[in-house]
C-alpha cells in the first residue's frame, strides 16, 4: 500500500506557534544539527508513526529534494520516493487539485493514501473515477498537522482493508 505523504499543514503545520515543545530546537533526534529553519515545528516521532503504518510512504510534496536531505533524517526515516510534478495546469480551477492526477498516474493502479491538507471532495470524486483500486484520501487540518486522531482514521482504514 503506498502513502502519499503532504509536508505543508500536514507533517508541517501552519499553526505552530515555535518549535515542537518536547525537542530542543536546534537539534535532530539523533543529535545532528539542522540547518532548515522550519525543522523545529515538525515532530519528530511522526517518522516512527508513519512507518508503523506498514504503507510505503512517498513524498508528495513541493519539498522537493529537501524532503529526503532535511526532513526524512530529522523523523528517522530513509530516503524516500519522491512524486515529481508536471509544470501546474491553468485549467484545474472547478477540478481536482493539481496534485491529484499525478499520485493516480504514479499510483499505477496500486491501493494508495493520501494525506494532505487541501484535499477536497473534487479529487476524492475524481480518484473514484480514474482508479481501479481502493484510495483513502485523508484531509488533515492545516493548522494542527498530523494528529492522533489523524492516524486513527488511517489506521482503521488500513485494518479494514483499505475500505
Amino acid at each position: 500500500m503506498l502513502l502519499f505523504l503532504d509536508v505543508d499543514g500536514t507533517l508541517l503545520p501552519f499553526g505552530a506557534a515555535g518549535p515542537y515543545q518536547e525537542y530542543e530546537p536546534a537539534f535532530s533526534p539523533a543529535g545532528t544539527v539542522s540547518d532548515h529553519p522550519l525543522l523545529t515545528r515538525v515532530d519528530p516521532a511522526l517518522g516512527a508513526r508513519l512507518t508503523a503504518l506498514g504503507c510505503e510512504l512517498v513524498w508528495a510534496t513541493t519539498w522537493g529534494d529537501d524532503a529526503n536531505t532535511a526532513l526524512a533524517p530529522w523523523l528517522g526515516l530513509p530516503r524516500l520516493p519522491l512524486v515529481e510534478w508536471p509544470d501546474p495546469d491553468d485549467d484545474e480551477a472547478a477540478g481536482p487539485h493539481w496534485k491529484t492526477r499525478p499520485l493516480v498516474s504514479w499510483a499505477d493502479g496500486r491501493p494508495f493514501v493520501w494525506v494532505d491538507d487541501e484535499i477536497t471532495d473534487a479529487d476524492r470524486a475524481w480518484v473514484a473515477a480514474h482508479h481501479p483500486e481502493r484510495a483513502l484520501l485523508h484531509r488533515v487540518d492545516h493548522q494542527v498537522g498530523l494528529t492522533e486522531r489523524d492516524f486513527a482514521a488511517l489506521e482503521e482504514w488500513l485494518t479494514r482493508g483499505g475500505r
